[in-house]
């Protein structure tokens, strides 16, 4: 079934391709084909994609430890701004595991009623979400920020910036090429034609970023897109962002100019992402100064941007250190307690990840 899938997907893009003007398409427009396909598409299909069945793990799944400190976090700002809605909006729930842990914190120590939101465009996510949390009270989950007119309390997402569809281009000598796929005997194969997008001429120019001869490069147009459509929505309140990427001063470092569009399958990395169409995650770094600033430019303030082990440590995470210790090493207490540490360890998984707070 998996190989006539990946036939299916590559026929769905060879005509893409063979149908366009110029018998190529834009990396952006292979992604939102490849990851989001309403029935082709990797985020789209009903299989696992997060955990060991998945294709890879992050880090609002360690147990239920990181929604119960980004809930501590999120109520201790309530009380510190004075009136602010409980209102929660997650964009991409995955399999609704963090929202749990977050209710749950919530319904422990807080009196406010809690209106939690999800947003998710995978059926196969959204029926795992149902599944989990049906019978919690005041839980919606919806297919698009479509239904959302306007939004009070927090915008919160892990990993979603990093999954949209990007533009790549690359420099050769003093021109700027982009990268686009076209066929070659019936294979995908990248080419490179003149850049001649205005948006993406702009971003360069914006971000003050000089590229070396032969630099590959993202430009994340749909992310800009998704931050005003959010900013426009957000009537007051945080927006609170968890991903990995790079300011503009990291991405000219020599490693990383090969760009950082990469594949996650079967929990390995592929470098190539034209293999396995449909059945391959696909993520790119993504830029943070573009959303501190673009951000402000919409509305948003600028609150903090840390490493997430100190986002997590200023949340008071140690503290469920102290209220659970167990000399047991094999308790439950213990694991809980060992799965903390995995996370406020610069060395561990959170050292690759940014927490970005953002206010209006």
């Amino acid at each position: 079934m998996q190989i006539k899938r990946g036939l299916k997907m590559k026929e769905y893009l060879a005509s893409l391709i063979l149908n366009s003007q110029d018998q190529y398409i834009t990396y952006e427009e292979f992604m939102n084909a490849v990851l989001y396909h309403p029935s082709l598409g990797y985020y789209m299909k009903d299989k696992p994609k997060i955990g060991r069945e998945g294709d890879f793990i992050t880090t609002t799944n360690v147990l239920d430890i990181f929604g119960s400190a980004v809930c501590k976090w999120f109520s201790s700002k309530i009380h510190e701004e004075g009136p602010l809605l409980p209102n929660v909006c997650e964009i991409g729930g995955g399999n609704g595991r963090f929202a749990k842990a977050f209710i749950d914190e919530w319904n422990r120590h807080c009196d406010l009623p809690l209106q939690y939101t999800i947003i998710e465009t995978s059926p196969y996510h959204r029926r795992l979400q149902r599944d989990l949390l049906s019978d919690i009270r005041g839980v919606q989950i919806l297919e698009s920020l479509d239904h959302i007119s306007e939004h009070e309390g927090m915008f919160f997402s892990n990993e979603l910036f990093d999954a949209l569809p990007v533009r790549v281009i690359e420099k050769n000598g003093h021109q700027l090429l982009e990268v686009v796929i076209g066929l070659e005997a019936g294979e995908l194969v990248e080419r490179k034609v003149v850049l001649e997008n205005q948006r993406i001429i702009d971003f360069i120019k914006e971000s003050g970023i000089k590229l070396v001869n032969h630099q590959r490069f993202e430009i994340p147009l749909a992310m800009d897109d998704l931050l005003r459509e959010l900013a426009n929505k957000l009537k007051k309140g945080y927006m609170l962002t968890i991903d990995y990427g790079y300011t503009n001063l990291e991405w000219q470092e020599e490693a990383h100019r090969n760009g950082s569009l990469r594949g996650y399958y079967q929990h390995k990395m592929v470098t190539n992402p034209l293999l396995y169409p449909g059945d391959m995650d696909l993520t790119t770094h993504i830029h943070f100064d573009r959303l501190i600033d673009k951000g402000k430019e919409w509305g948003l303030h600028f609150i903090s941007f840390l490493r997430q082990d100190q986002f997590l440590l200023e949340a008071g995470i140690l503290q469920e250190l102290e209220d659970n210790f167990d000399p047991n090493p094999f308790s439950e207490r213990s694991k809980r307690n060992r799965a903390i540490r995995s996370l406020v360890m610069p060395s561990g998984m959170s050292g690759f990840f940014h927490a970005l707070v953002q206010k209006k």
